[in-house]
């Protein structure tokens, strides 16, 4: 199935980089104290869910963290060391705030295995109690940074921090409930178990769009073949070959590519090279382009050529 990328509307509303920037500096100090609770309640209490909570939300804090440092550093201006600026801040950001996730995930499941094996009496008030407090601290941190995460990839991470977190809290509730109406302590690790599988599914299943972009890969809504083709058609154009796509940051796409014109049209290739901007830009939403025209009678490398990038051999 053929895939385009359109421009959109999304109305979203706009928030300026300061005021976004405050939203980050409150929710990280908001679960930093609500780590300390978390985590002297879980101990004092006996809860391994408990102190998985308040484990997860310092992960949640520090995310919340590096994304703030990261939107800062996004917006310095592109120089002589970085010519495309400094946005992929952002998707490093991410990849650091997913790949601590599945870190966690793996832990918390490691932990809660071993809980089963030698189970632990729990104190469900405090249980109950300190996850009805982080709960609410959940809830305003996602209230701060939900706006952000609809156009940043690298928020978006850090709310998926804080999403985990709420739900994790609302799991920890659930278990201290049973345990204070049924005394089925054993609930407590496999509510752990379960707080680690969500999390291990949501880092996994984001965590493959960040590695995407930083590999320069083709942004999932453009198919490549549909985009050469479409050149093709565009009158004037004969060929195209060493075509790259790529994603600059979240909201750019970059095309580079070798246009292929008759030798009476290469004096003034001007007129196809809009058509071919024009036509890319409004059909995939390339908002970037490098277009190298040659003439038919010095392109030697014909059917030969590589249409799509550059064939790049093994460096001994």
């Amino acid at each position: 199935m053929a895939r385009h990328s359109h421009p959109h509307s999304h109305g979203h509303v706009h928030i300026g980089a300061e005021a976004g920037d405050r939203r980050l500096w409150w929710a990280v100090l908001v679960n930093v104290a609500l780590t300390f609770v978390q985590v002297v309640a879980g101990i004092l209490a006996g809860s391994l869910a408990l102190v998985a909570d308040g484990v997860h939300n310092l992960s949640d804090a520090v995310s919340l963290g590096i994304a703030y440092g990261a939107r800062r550093i996004a917006r310095r201006p592109s120089d002589e060391l970085m010519t495309f600026g400094y946005v992929r801040a952002e998707s490093i950001a991410a990849l650091i705030n997913y790949t601590t996730l599945i870190v966690i995930g793996v832990y918390l499941a490691y932990e809660a295995v071993a809980r089963f094996f030698a189970p632990a009496e729990v104190e469900g008030w405090i249980v109950v109690w300190v996850a009805g407090v982080a709960l609410a601290i959940d809830a305003v941190t996602a209230l701060l940074t939900f706006s952000l995460a609809k156009t940043s990839q690298n928020v978006r991470a850090a709310f998926l921090h804080n999403l985990v977190d709420a739900l994790g809290s609302v799991a920890v509730i659930v278990a201290g409930a049973l345990i204070l109406t049924f005394g089925w302590y054993i609930v407590d690790p496999i509510v752990t178990i379960g707080i680690s599988a969500y999390i291990l599914w949501m880092a996994l299943t984001e965590i493959g769009s960040v590695i995407r972009l930083l590999m320069l890969g083709v942004p999932p809504e453009i198919s490549v073949d549909e985009l050469v083709d479409a050149i093709r058609k565009v009158d004037g154009v004969e060929n195209v070959h060493h075509v790259h796509v790529w994603a600059i940051d979240e909201h750019r796409t970059s095309l580079e590519a070798h246009i292929v014109v008759p030798d009476a049209l290469a004096s003034d290739p001007k007129p196809i090279k809009d058509r071919i901007r024009e036509l890319v830009r409004d059909r995939f939403g390339v908002s970037h382009m490098t277009l190298e025209v040659e003439r038919a009678s010095e392109c030697h490398e014909g059917e030969h050529a590589n249409i799509i990038g550059h064939q790049i051999g093994a460096r001994h």
